[in-house]
């Protein structure tokens, strides 16, 4: 079986090497987008045109590879967030040859004359990778940090600077780079108030970096608030009625979580739970579900402030509102009151496999309740009880003050 032959066309056909032409030419089949056949019209070889339906390439290219000799042209360098990748997954490397060139992040730099070696390169390309853009940006440690970003045209430079703007983050400057290396080229520098009621010519990729003259205190800040065990004024949050930071940091840890896992955080209440979770979620999803309204508004809000977006608010009275909701690794429930035994019992059969639900308690009466539901249906249960003390000053020192008592119930899957 022949192996198939990937070519980076770099950003335009003057990149391609005489050995590229040369096997461009050779092939049997030429494969590619629609804007890289065009520059090949008179190449007398078979064409197809590469589509969204990358299933249907492959395919394609398994049905055709014995007896054909199939190149395809891929923008910039086929495996930086190229397909090349994906071919060499389905394919194994064995069966696939791949030729590089410069890719357009690598052309952006050298129009600023800049070094990339450290910067965060980002593809939202077809990509839902907003929480890692959130992630990059949170870790951007000093001015000369730099972020890499392949655009579509849906996630584009005006979508970009509205998502940024909308996070509170406004002390940035965006580079477009616009149709590289064709005749129509452009780049150009932009504050993001600026860039997001723009248009921009397609394709294009951005770079950004820190604006020091729009650096403000409270934008600047962001970034880095987020953290496990934050004081409880950190929230909006009713009187009271938050998660206190040790009990938190105490729940969190039995969760055990995952980068990848589902949480329902249920009776979020301010959502500071669900919130410092995200941290931990990388690649996974909360679900907070609250029943008060003004509840729901603090949790956006919050949300809003720290930069989380792998968060949902999900308004509904428990035990409803969780069957539209994905399966969850893990389960964090705040409140139920009454409908505690039905929230666990309905959290409980959606729950995955070596799942772990935790639950706060306060009151004596739900402790039974809530470990008999656990154990009727097939956890192993564990309950602690947290007695936090804080300190409270006097007119001539300290004394210590006693929090209310919470009892945390961990339950587990049996196997």
């Amino acid at each position: 079986m022949k192996p198939v032959t990937i070519i980076g066309m770099g950003l335009s056909p003057s990149d391609l090497t005489e050995k590229h032409k040369r096997i461009i030419y050779d092939a049997d089949i030429l494969m590619g987008g629609e804007r890289h056949l065009a520059s090949f019209e008179d190449a007398p070889v078979r064409k197809r045109t590469i589509t969204r339906d990358l299933k249907g390439a492959l395919e394609f290219i398994r049905a055709n590879m014995a007896n054909y000799t199939i190149v395809v042209l891929a923008s910039g360098d086929p495996l930086f967030f190229g397909i090349g990748a994906y071919v060499v997954k389905a394919l194994g490397p064995d069966r696939v040859e791949i030729l590089p060139n410069i890719s357009s992040i690598a052309a952006a730099f050298s129009r600023i004359k800049e070094p990339w070696g450290k910067a965060k390169v980002i593809s939202l390309h077809g990509r839902d990778h907003e929480a890692k853009l959130t992630a990059a940006l949170r870790d951007l440690e000093d001015k000369d940090d730099r972020i890499a970003l392949f655009t579509d045209p849906n996630r584009n430079p005006g979508w970009l600077a509205r998502y940024l703007l909308k996070m509170g983050l406004k002390d940035f400057f965006m580079g477009v780079f616009e149709q590289l290396g064709s005749e129509d080229e452009k780049f150009g520098w932009y504050h993001l108030v600026e860039a997001a009621d723009l248009k921009f010519q397609e394709p294009n990729v951005i770079i950004l970096k820190t604006d020091e003259s729009q650096r403000g205190k409270e934008s600047a800040s962001l970034r880095q608030s987020l953290c496990l065990g934050l004081n409880e004024a950190e929230f909006e949050h009713e009187e009271g009625l938050i998660t206190k930071s040790e009990i938190r940091a105490i729940s969190l840890s039995k969760l055990q979580l995952l980068p990848h896992h589902t949480l329902w955080d249920l009776g979020a209440g301010s959502g500071s739970v669900g919130i410092e979770a995200s941290r931990l979620l990388p690649k996974g999803k909360v679900f907070s579900v609250e029943q008060k309204p003004e509840r729901v508004a603090q949790i956006r809000k919050n949300a809003t402030r720290f930069q989380v977006d792998r968060l949902e608010v999900v308004h509904a009275v428990l035990p409803d509102g969780l069957d539209d909701l994905p399966d969850p690794d893990r389960v964090f429930i705040g409140g139920g009151g009454k409908a505690l035994k039905a929230i666990i019992e309905k959290s409980a059969s959606r729950l995955r496999p070596e799942g772990v639900m935790v639950i706060n308690l306060v009151l004596m009466e739900n402790i039974q309740n809530a470990l008999d539901a656990l154990r009727e249906t097939g956890f192993q249960t564990e309950l602690i009880q947290v007695q936090i003390n804080r300190t409270r000053e006097m007119p001539w020192s300290e004394r210590l003050e006693a929090q209310n008592p919470v009892w945390i119930i961990r339950g587990k899957h049996q196997n």
